[in-house]
């Protein structure tokens, strides 16, 4: 308990986090928090493109050989794999139709960038050691999840279609995928990886005043906002949390960070990267998938994924989720 408490207070008492529960808080209360227009997503592009560089820089150094492949190829699994389980999951706790779930379930496989940099913001003043390969590993976990889920919703068009005798509706596939594959976060995250391999330390060294020292400042605001944002859907759409979609938000973290850590330990991965993995897996998308389920699933309700993955699993991961994958990760990894 010792051990949960001092990780625990590191994490929570971290500026970035207690600007995400100001934001959280206040907007309860009634305040009316909100960045300009458009300088959350400035804010976004920064923090994706900060993350992408410094850990092409860091690959730079370590290379990354069979440990990123494995890597590579267990973020995928996991990614493709979530929504499965979360489908099936919502299939018994809740009266969605087959289109939604997978819409719903999509959010889960995919990934939250903001908190994969939680995380490692908090193993760094921890100073538990992890290496720049998991920046591609966060990358490559964005798409697996949306390719999953458009594959359910095709299945359940196709199957609602043969019912009824009529023909199945879906959107343009070239749209679509341009959409899942072209998505701002992923094309700027792999491409500052890619640049930051490229041009090494003395790249690293020439951006460091623009990419290092302002970072922490950039993340206090941009979670200050999305403490904001959460507040403001718990607020507008408590009404549709029911016990079943609650306990859906939390049961899958849980599963993610508990499939992450099996497959860390099958891997021999440390401590540092076994935590980010699991954060990975147990976070969820609110920038990238809803953007593909827009296109995909125009009749679903994005309400309920937002509030389930921005107001109730971002919370919960940024809180108390990283210090109990840290823990977890060292009783896995050792410390």
């Amino acid at each position: 308990m010792t051990v949960f408490a001092e990780i625990a207070s590191a994490n929570l008492l971290s500026p970035p986090v207690l600007f995400f529960i100001l934001g959280l808080l206040a907007t309860l209360a009634g305040a009316r928090l909100a960045l300009p227009e458009g300088a959350n997503k400035m804010l976004a592009v920064y923090l994706i493109l900060a993350i992408g560089f410094k850990g092409g820089a860091a690959l730079s150094l370590d290379g990354g050989g069979t440990e990123l492949l494995w890597l590579l190829l267990a973020g995928i699994t996991l990614s493709a794999l979530m929504p499965l389980i979360g489908e099936r999951l919502l299939r018994h706790i809740s009266r969605l139709g087959a289109i939604e779930r997978s819409a719903v379930a999509a959010h889960y496989g995919s990934i939250s960038i903001v908190t994969f940099v939680a995380a490692a913001t908090a193993l760094t003043a921890l100073g538990i050691k992890h290496d720049g390969s998991m920046v591609a590993v966060a990358a490559i976990m964005e798409t697996p999840a949306i390719l999953t889920a458009l594959l359910l919703i095709y299945r359940a068009r196709a199957t609602a279609a043969r019912q009824s005798g009529t023909t199945a509706q879906t959107s343009g596939l070239k749209t679509l995928l341009s959409e899942v594959f072209l998505n701002q976060t992923i094309v700027i995250l792999l491409g500052a990886l890619i640049i930051g391999l490229i041009s090494g330390q003395a790249g690293m060294r020439s951006v460091e005043p623009f990419l290092v020292a302002p970072f922490t400042g950039a993340l206090c605001i941009f979670l200050l906002d999305l403490g904001a944002q959460a507040g403001r859907g718990l607020r507008t759409g408590w009404k549709d949390l029911t016990p079943g979609y609650l306990s859906f938000a939390v049961l899958m973290p849980l599963t993610g960070a508990t499939l992450a850590g099996l497959l860390a330990s099958s891997i021999g991965l440390a401590a540092g990267n076994t935590a980010l993995l699991m954060t990975l897996a147990a976070s969820a998308s609110y920038i990238a998938v809803p953007a593909a389920m827009r296109l995909a699933v125009p009749e679903a309700r994005p309400a309920i994924s937002l509030s389930l993955a921005l107001g109730i699993t971002f919370p919960l991961n940024i809180l108390l989720g990283i210090p109990v994958y840290v823990i977890l990760a060292q009783a896995i990894a050792g410390p």
